[in-house]
């Protein structure tokens, strides 16, 4: 049996990773879970599972916990995260929360010598170098969670072998619709994902293609793939997760219902596939047709700027990432236009000055810096309101 600590229990990932287990035959015991606000559903979750440790966003929150719950070891904020990493009562951790919140969880579990579930992108591309670089050091199992990079992890047998990585994307609701469009698109269009049900933030990232961007410098990290070597393709079925081109010609893609549940399962029963929870198969005759485009990076400028930034290194992706989380949170807040999203980012990056071989103490600094001075520009861009 498998034990295991979800970090972010309470977001899309977390539930779903929930609902996995719950299918997987006590196959796996859940030891800690981690949450922000949402006390009401991580209080559900703790009388169901029965963690050892719960960890939430404020202290308030966890003194309310503690009372209800004697039995278990309440903790909260950034440390209550690193409290539940460190623990020796684990075998796995998921690392399903959102930002750099993930990092500092995932580089204390790694040292503890525990495999990572990984389903935070900022992890790989604040830190890739010196996460990756560890876990080979600790002989730790990096474990990817995305359904792009879960793929390639399930088709990926032998690096030497292989030429490229294709990455699909569904080209999210804008695949079709022009730069005025999209410049005039509201939130709930922004929201309208055709294929994926994600949280806010990524949701958005989806529909600029800085997702897939990020998920480009993951895959560079993930699977030591030089960026000229990997592709990003627009597959609005998205049926076919990603695949790799081997040196002989050969082409090996993982394809499959678009579900979520696929991936983390795999994630978190590996090396074994095993029966878990139901999902409808997938029927090669009902879906007829499989349309793979290019990708317009005129209309969608964010994913060649990760391209340019991932190969660039150093900070660079650390400002990237920064730079677009709080202008994507400034979208969702109506401060700023969705097409300001990008126009933002790039006009951080363009100023910016980058630290070469960082530690992690220099990319939360630079994390914090560049958060500061985007929030600033966001102020210019809606009158200071």
């Amino acid at each position: 049996m498998k034990r295991i600590a979800i970090l972010g229990s309470t977001g899309s990932i977390g539930t779903q990773a929930l609902e996995v287990i719950d299918k997987l035959n006590c196959e796996i015991k859940v030891i800690a879970l981690a949450a922000g606000n949402n006390i009401k559903l991580v209080s559900e979750q703790i009388e169901k599972y029965k963690p050892q440790m719960v960890s939430v966003k404020n202290e308030e929150d966890a003194n309310l916990l503690r009372k209800k719950y004697s039995g278990t070891d309440v903790f909260y904020g950034d440390e209550g995260l690193l409290e539940i990493a460190q623990s020796d009562n684990i075998d796995i951790l998921l690392v399903a929360v959102t930002g750099k919140a993930g990092l500092k969880p995932t580089i204390q579990a790694i040292n503890n010598k525990k495999d990572i579930a990984l389903a935070n992108k900022e992890t790989l591309v604040m830190a890739g170098d010196i996460i990756m670089r560890l876990a080979k050091e600790k002989n730790v199992n990096i474990l990817p969670v995305d359904s792009e990079h879960s793929a390639i992890f399930q088709c990926l047998k032998n690096r030497n072998e292989a030429k490229h990585l294709i990455i699909t994307s569904s080209g999210g609701p804008f695949r079709n619709s022009t730069i005025q469009e999209m410049d005039n698109a509201d939130l709930n269009k922004v929201l309208a994902h055709p294929r994926w049900n994600m949280g806010r933030k990524i949701t958005v990232d989806s529909a600029t293609l800085m997702n897939k961007g990020l998920e480009v410098i993951e895959a560079h990290h993930l699977f030591d793939f030089d960026y000229d070597d990997i592709k990003v393709v627009v597959h609005p079925q998205s049926y076919v997760h990603s695949a790799v081109e081997y040196n002989d010609g050969s082409i090996i893609a993982q394809i499959g219902i678009p579900s979520m549940h696929i991936p983390i399962q795999y994630a978190l029963t590996y090396p074994k596939r095993m029966a878990g929870i139901e999902t409808e198969s997938f029927d090669f005759v009902r879906a007829a047709k499989l349309e793979f485009y290019e990708p317009d990076t005129e209309k969608f400028p964010s994913l060649k700027l990760a391209f340019d930034v991932g190969r660039k290194g150093a900070t660079f992706p650390v400002c990237m990432n920064a730079a677009n989380e709080e202008a994507v949170f400034a979208f969702l807040s109506g401060k700023i236009k969705f097409t300001d999203i990008y126009k933002i980012t790039k006009n951080i990056l363009d100023g910016y000055i980058p630290v070469e071989n960082p530690a992690i103490e220099d990319i939360l600094c630079e994390d914090e810096k560049i958060r500061e001075k985007t929030k600033e520009l966001v102020n210019e861009y809606c009158g200071g309101l």
